[in-house]
């Protein structure tokens, strides 16, 4: 089969055909120039999808419920793209994961697309390409994008940065009922899930959680938006309808409160970023069995101490850039 063109991809994409958008994704993980000149133009036609980002800490149940919220959606009439970030096969260099494999039911019905993407070691947890991933589902016209992250530590929480509402999902019984507060997750989250609630110690973490979220809208100045806290459990079908309608009721606070523009710019400053971290990573890359090897090489004989050679190799870098340029 002859290789597509870019536009050939992204004809493909506007058409929502699942091949299309399966190559240009792929196309947009392998940093490949053709998939960049389409991404390019597929940009031009995103901004309509409710880019949902859903995280929480390891053992909550993500996959468990994004696939019972999906079903909810797709029975009110909303098509939905998932992308499901996993970590890295340290041997493929793919996610690891398989959410795929967890969300089989869904994955059969034609309104949703089903994408696992590896982190591919990226800051925060979010890779540059799941973005570009989310534009991708976007253009095709799915209606809702989920993006499911890794999971929540000190520094995974990148998603903050590129979903216009974030979910973030709470279990019982992992060990501390407030250890996701103490990652951050309480500042990041515009809907909070308590999953499991057939348990009968989820009461314990719903109580906690309110209690915190009392005590930050007493010290705010002007609250704009009340996170709520959802109970979920899906094998009771519990509260799944409740949180597919908190989503669409926070979309509607961005819209109404003018705060949705400025998701939107927040989104485009984390895809400035990711792209030029990328760039320079793959700089650094190409580089490794040159300058990167003698500048190893002084700093094992203690000639150069760590920063300075980061240095000299930054200097290389833009030097080598400048010398592009012209």
């Amino acid at each position: 089969m002859a290789r597509a063109t870019p536009k050939q991809l992204v004809a493909e994409v506007l058409e929502g055909r699942v091949q299309g958008i399966a190559r240009l994704i792929s196309k947009a993980e392998a940093g490949d120039e053709d998939g960049q000149e389409a991404l390019a133009e597929v940009f031009r036609h995103t901004g309509r999808a409710h880019i949902v980002g859903i995280t929480g800490v390891p053992g909550s149940g993500k996959s468990t419920l994004v696939a019972a919220l999906t079903r909810e959606l797709r029975v009110s009439g909303k098509t939905v793209g998932i992308i499901a970030v996993d970590p890295t096969s340290p041997f493929s260099g793919g996610a690891i994961l398989g959410d795929r494999i967890r969300m089989a039911e869904v994955a059969q019905d034609s309104g949703v697309f089903i994408r696992s993407m590896a982190t591919h070691g990226a800051l925060g947890g979010l890779a540059r390409a799941s973005l570009d991933a989310a534009d991708v589902l976007d253009a095709a016209g799915f209606d809702i994008v989920l993006i499911e992250t890794v999971g929540v530590g000190q520094d995974e929480v990148d998603i903050v940065r590129a979903a216009q509402t974030v979910v973030v999902i709470s279990a019982p019984g992992l060990g501390d009922d407030i250890q996701a507060i103490k990652a951050g997750i309480l500042e990041i989250a515009d809907i909070h899930v308590v999953s499991k609630c057939d348990r009968s110690d989820a009461n314990d973490t719903v109580r906690a959680l309110r209690g915190m979220l009392k005590l930050e809208v007493a010290l705010s100045d002007a609250p704009q938006w009340a996170p709520p806290v959802i109970r979920t459990s899906v094998p009771e079908d519990l509260g799944i309808d409740k949180l597919r309608l908190a989503i669409a009721k926070h979309r509607r606070h961005l819209e109404s409160s003018g705060r949705m523009d400025a998701r939107r710019r927040r989104i485009m400053e984390t895809r400035i970023l990711k792209t030029a971290e990328d760039m320079i990573r793959n700089r650094f890359e190409n580089r490794r069995d040159g300058a990167v090897s003698g500048l190893l090489d002084r700093v094992l004989a203690h000639e150069l101490n760590p920063y300075g050679a980061a240095r000299e190799l930054l200097t290389a870098l833009k030097e080598e850039g400048t010398h592009e340029a012209a």
